[in-house]
């Protein structure tokens, strides 16, 4: 080989962030995190308005309750086809509709007059939203390639990550200055933005063969995933399991879910692919992933009460501390690319889920008059484990399967978070109100809060078991091609 071909050979000395990325990876990167942010940004900006709601819609809180029950299941029913949809019809036409409708079920939210009107337009949020979020995911992985993925995904990741953090202050601040209807009217500027954007700016659509849609697996995984989601989110609402009738949605979810999965191993042409988890690297990452759900859906819902029922804070107080954890979270987002290209996915992903074992620890043993500026940092540095979990574990995924298979692993890395951070929320609850049955002074009551951060813990462990695999498989997947030329 001569000197010049080994020249061209080598890996060319990588260019600045900014420098690195084409003008139309950079378009795609502006108009996907504004959809991914709008989204993020309503799952929990709703959360602190459901008792001013159920005074101004003279309802319920079990009816009101049913904003989020509503939003998740619609999310659960309309996640498992988002991969077909996008091949029928193009991912940019079905990013551009999704994020209208749900610009137009916002405005629609903040204009109802009663809970059943609120609820159905939050159904049709949740649904559009269960299509915008993997589909804008689909595009960056597509546009960015495997080389700068993990810097792609570090850039866009901190907006998104920061969504769900700074949702509570938002919303706390919007309902003391303006009124329930504005958490709504917030989502309308942005996602009109994001539209004109789209429009614009993405790159025209290249629709797919993707054949007759699978009804029957669609069928048996959306009965699964809203049966399944329906009894976590009413174990979680109700903070105890009081009656039958949750666990039989969630049996009979298990019996759907694992049905599909019998059905979707010996169909021809399934509906989502699940023998991509033959490939070890794949598997290793998307069990990362769902534990990672758990960790972060999950945990988010503990610090919050801890804040409001032992401390007896206010919501826009509340908000304000929770961010810490997710200024962590950015910046080990932001800065995980680079240890990713030196390190790899797997190290850098082991290294981030020891930093947040260490991290929840100290939480099992929080008290009722644990400094604020302790438990900001303990957050802040949890906060680092789990960003620098999240990238590494996604990138690995998306490196290992083929580019055919993008859709197929966005859906299920998505369904997979969403049902992990289900499963942690009604369990941490369970957990936690049998701790605070009784518990009447807050020394008491701090106690059964660090009963409940010892569940985390072994959440934040769980994360961390799998990336050994990932590591293991990496080394094994380096090795290959340079055991093929001498084989």
């Amino acid at each position: 080989m001569s000197a010049e071909t080994n020249q061209s050979a080598r890996p060319a000395a990588s260019p600045p962030d900014d420098m690195s990325f084409s003008p139309a990876l950079k378009r795609v990167m502006v108009v996907t995190t504004l959809g991914t942010f709008m989204a993020f940004l309503d799952t929990t900006i709703v959360n602190l308005a459901l008792h001013p709601l159920s005074v101004s819609m003279h309802a319920s809180l079990d009816t009101i309750q049913w904003l989020v029950t509503a939003y998740l299941l619609a999310l659960a029913a309309f996640l498992p086809a988002t991969s077909w949809l996008a091949g029928r019809f193009g991912a940019k036409n079905m990013y551009v509709v999704s994020i209208a409708l749900f610009t137009l079920a916002s405005l629609a939210c903040g204009l109802a007059d009663s809970a059943a009107q609120l609820i159905a337009f939050r159904v049709v949020q949740g649904a559009t939203a269960g299509i915008a979020v993997p589909v804008a995911q689909m595009l960056l992985v597509r546009t960015s390639g495997p080389k700068l993925m993990a810097r792609a995904m570090s850039m866009t990741g901190v907006p998104t990550i920061l969504a769900p953090v700074i949702g509570p202050t938002i919303g706390g601040l919007l309902l003391e200055h303006a009124g329930w209807e504005w958490i709504f009217y917030l989502n309308v500027p942005i996602g009109v933005l994001t539209v004109v954007l789209s429009l614009r700016l993405l790159p025209r659509d290249t629709r797919e063969d993707t054949g007759r849609l699978d009804v029957t697996g669609l069928l048996l995984i959306i009965a699964g995933g809203v049966a399944l989601t329906y009894g976590l989110a009413e174990i979680g609402r109700q903070g105890r399991v009081s009656s039958s009738a949750p666990l039989i949605w969630c049996v009979v979810g298990l019996v759907l879910v694992t049905s599909f999965t019998v059905y979707a191993l010996r169909a021809r042409k399934p509906l989502v692919d699940l023998r991509l988890f033959k490939l070890p690297v794949y598997a290793a990452g998307a069990l990362t992933s769902f534990c990672l759900g758990a960790a972060v859906f999950g945990a988010s819902i503990l610090l919050p009460l801890y804040f409001q029922i032992v401390r007896h804070e206010g919501a826009v107080v509340t908000g304000l501390l929770l961010i810490a954890q997710g200024i962590g979270v950015a910046i080990a987002i932001w800065r995980s690319a680079r240890l990713i290209d030196k390190l790899g996915s797997g190290l850098t992903a082991l290294i981030g889920g020891t930093i947040s074992i260490v991290a929840t620890i100290p939480f099992a043993f929080i008290g009722a008059h644990t400094p604020y500026w302790y438990l900001c940092l303990l957050m802040f540095v949890r906060g680092l484990g789990v960003g620098g979990t999240t990238v590494p574990a996604t990138t690995a995924i998306y490196r290992a399967i083929p580019p055919a298979k993008i859709g197929d692993a966005t859906v299920q890395l998505n369904v997979l978070q969403r049902f992990g951070g289900s499963l942690a929320t009604a369990v941490f609850i369970v957990v936690l109100q049998s701790q605070l049955t009784g518990a009447a002074d807050p020394v008491r009551q701090a106690a059964g809060f660090g009963t409940a951060f010892w569940w985390v813990v072994a959440i934040a462990v769980g994360c961390t078991l799998p990336t050994f695999l990932l590591v293991s498989a990496e080394r094994k997947a380096a090795r290959a091609p340079a055991a093929a030329p001498a084989a």
